[in-house]
């Protein structure tokens, strides 16, 4: 069986977004290594982060700063070198321009009609809705939240009425006032904490406001955060609704499962919801 190699050509000009993995190296992909080796430059939040990353790979690449703090002009000289050569982006970790600087970088080179590639890999975000187990089937991207408690109730409150799973990044030593900020704004609604995302001490942990907070009072959290806050839970109006419920589950799930997921979602006792399974089973 022959071996397959990756193209050695030079790569044609343009701005090139290359997701770089958010901890463990080892999730870089092959088509992201290959893009990096054949550019021309690397533009990046710091280059000391990327520069561990390329020397990982053995790779040596002129690196250009390029943050939320760069200046128009340091912009414009990017997006005039794209016209002629390969400049690839990348944030410290992860996919770029999510929640990374970028955004008015591609804008630019979109006017100018310059090529925009994009390499997809690995997203903090993504990953920790994969892992929380709340539903996925649609989700709002939001970001950090706002450091100041009045701001950060404001932004609570603005998204508490939308049905979807939100999804947060946040730092360690600010974890416990977002919590309680979400046990004050979105009541009953479950909470998951991913924490060091593929590297050594990975954590992803579920559960409510208060029982959260009282796991990481007494474990001080460390490292990247992704927070997740479930959708609000069904409103059951009426015996109706609750059978409803009940039926859908059945479909597909034994009664005492379905129970569960039902107590799970509005908050009913479970043991009469069994008992309501039950009958409706046999009707």
């Amino acid at each position: 069986m022959s071996e397959t190699h990756l193209p050695e050509h030079s790569l044609n000009p343009g701005l090139y977004i290359v997701a770089t993995p958010i901890g463990n190296l080892g999730d870089i992909t092959l088509r992201a290594i290959d893009v990096l080796r054949r550019c021309d430059a690397v533009a990046c939040e710091d280059t000391r982060v990327t520069g561990k990353l390329l020397k990982h790979l053995g790779i040596s690449k002129p690196l250009w700063r390029y943050d939320d703090h760069s200046e128009h002009r340091d912009r414009n000289r990017l997006v005039d070198a794209t016209r002629t050569r390969a400049v690839a982006l990348v944030s410290d970790a992860g996919t770029p321009l999510v929640s990374d600087p970028g955004y008015r970088l591609v804008n630019d080179c979109r006017s100018e009609g310059i090529a925009v590639t994009a390499i997809p890999g690995a997203c903090a975000a993504v990953m920790g809705l994969s892992l929380s187990g709340l539903p996925n089937d649609r989700f709002l991207f939001a970001g950090f939240l706002p450091a100041k408690d009045k701001a950060r109730r404001e932004v609570l409150e603005e998204l508490a009425t939308i049905d979807t799973t939100l999804i947060f990044y946040e730092t360690a030593p600010r974890l416990l006032k977002s919590l309680e900020s979400i046990r004050e704004c979105l009541p009953d609604r479950e909470v998951a904490v991913g924490r060091e995302l593929t590297k050594l001490h990975e954590e992803t942990r579920r559960g409510l406001p208060d029982g959260l907070m009282a796991y990481y009072e007494a474990n001080p959290p460390r490292g990247e955060i992704v927070l997740l806050v479930g959708p609000p839970l069904p409103s059951v109006s009426s015996e109706a609704d609750r059978d409803v419920l009940l039926m859908e589950a059945l479909e597909t799930m034994k009664a005492s499962q379905a129970a569960a997921q039902v107590a799970k979602a509005t908050g009913l006792d479970r043991k009469s919801l069994y008992a309501r399974a039950m009958e409706l089973r046999r009707e």
